[in-house]
């Protein structure tokens, strides 16, 4: 044994390093296997390259309407590789920020791939061979990665993962989208703002299965006009052919077959956790549909083993990841009046053309927990500083217990609302009611205006409308 740590966190994603960093600040020895890029999936090829990729969407958007604003513009050149170059250095200049937090908080990294050998035991492989380390606590955060379908793998060719996508050579002519969760429906959006011919498939009855069906029917709404074709209840049976003729053979609802000629097929069904080879099931980890069983403060059925973030199961958000660490370090350090982690008040944000922000219950789910709700509505088409934009498309929503006036549930659609979601989610945090958040004075003019007049609407008191 050459080392020994009071912590060993295995994956430096957005998860483990903020653990990391945590347990070093509570004067834990501490210690971070990382086997290939601080930051994880999420700040190299997930949430940070995607969305330096949608801003230059939005300016080609933006270009595309510039005479509303008294602008002309000839001869614009677009060059993908620039935009590629862009977002991948801004995916570098973050790593290097957290291998600078990590030392200046005295984290020790290892290089490698780690897996528990024993209790309280981590080997880690590397190019220079393996070594081993002791901790008293192990915490898992190795994330996960794009999910196949049955027949149907991403081979980097014919079917992109999303890793391809972020590093095209070339803008397709046409692409299928398989899956319309949060990663399928903004590389949609991304590529068809690119000029792509876009197609989204979704097996389930919505796009975006998760959200409020109000939402996902004006998102629908708005790509169809934007000329994205959308199915839903619809399956990929096959793909065939050669990149930049592909014949894809979908079975849609009615159970009939089509067949869609595209250059490109990119596949967004989902992600798997990454939990092979990590010698958990000999150490008798449970495991609940793949992902590491879990209690309320990330512990596994193993003591001394703890998991977080998407290894650990939905929802899979760096948000939500950062917050388990956070929570599980100070648990286990002892930490006077942590609290576990409440899932219902994890944000989702989906980035794309209109943007989606959610929090709490959908207005379905509220009704079926039993709850007689009082529900609010307000559309972007009222809003001052939405039509001075340019951009007036969508609404908020909020849901309301009738009764108590709890704010069981915010649903947001339209320009910047991932960036206004957080006001809802203060609002739960502080247990305000829909009387409480009545009286708030939002600045004027403003789009969070949208969101008071959600709330009055959801009292009968919209002044608006």
């Amino acid at each position: 044994m050459t080392d020994k740590y009071d912590v060993l966190v295995i994956g430096g994603g957005p998860g483990g390093y903020v653990a990391a960093i945590r347990a070093a600040q509570l004067g834990l020895s501490t210690a971070l296997v990382e086997q290939q890029h601080l930051g994880g999936i999420c700040l190299n090829w997930g949430c940070i390259p995607t969305k330096a990729m949608l801003k230059g969407a939005e300016v080609g958007h933006t270009l595309k309407h510039l005479d509303t604003f008294g602008f002309s513009a000839d001869n614009i050149q677009f060059d993908i590789a620039q935009l590629v170059a862009h977002s991948r250095g801004v995916s570098r200049k973050l790593t290097g920020g957290i291998a600078y937090l990590l030392k200046k908080n005295a984290v020790k990294v290892i290089d490698g791939r780690g897996r528990v050998s024993a209790k309280g035991v981590v080997t880690v492989s590397s190019d220079t061979g393996e070594a081993q380390y002791q901790a008293r606590h192990i915490i898992l955060a190795t994330g996960a990665r794009p999910r196949p379908l049955p027949g149907l793998v991403a081979d980097g060719q014919k079917v992109w993962s999303y890793f391809d996508a972020l590093v095209p050579k070339t803008v397709p002519e046409s692409l299928l989208v398989i899956g319309s969760g949060a990663i399928g429906v903004e590389f949609a959006s991304l590529y068809s703002d690119l000029g792509s011919q876009v197609t989204l498939v979704e097996v389930a009855k919505q796009i975006m299965p998760v959200e409020d069906q109000d939402v996902a029917s004006l998102v629908q709404r708005e790509f169809e006009q934007r000329g994205i074709r959308v199915l839903t209840q619809t399956k990929v049976s096959a793909v065939q052919g050669e990149v930049g003729a592909l014949q894809c053979r979908l079975t849609l609802s009615d159970g009939s077959e089509q067949t869609v000629h595209v250059a490109q097929v990119l596949l967004a069904a989902g992600i798997q956790p990454n939990t092979e080879d990590m010698g958990l099931e000999a150490l008798g980890v449970e495991f609940d549909k793949g992902f590491i069983k879990t209690d309320a403060w990330s512990r596994t059925s193993v003591a001394g083993l703890y998991a977080i973030g998407d290894v650990a199961g939905a929802p899979c958000l760096a948000h939500k990841a950062s917050h388990e660490g956070v929570i599980c370090v100070e648990k286990l350090a002892g930490v006077d009046g942590v609290h576990p982690l409440n899932k219902s008040r994890i944000p989702g944000c989906t980035y794309a053309r209109p943007e989606v922000a959610s929090l709490g219950l959908t207005e379905a789910a509220a009704r079926s927990k039993g709850h007689s709700i009082s529900v609010g509505r307000f559309d972007y088409q009222a809003n001052g500083k939405a039509l001075a934009m340019g951009e007036s498309t969508g609404f908020v929503k909020t849901i309301f217990d009738s009764e108590t006036g709890e704010l069981l549930g915010a649903h947001m659609v339209g320009p910047h609302v991932t960036e206004q979601i957080q006001g809802f989610g203060i609002a739960q945090a502080l247990e305000a009611t829909d009387a409480e958040l009545s009286e708030v004075i939002f600045a004027h003019p403003t789009l969070s205006e949208a969101m008071h007049e959600a709330v009055l609407a959801a009292r009968d008191r919209a002044l608006h409308q």
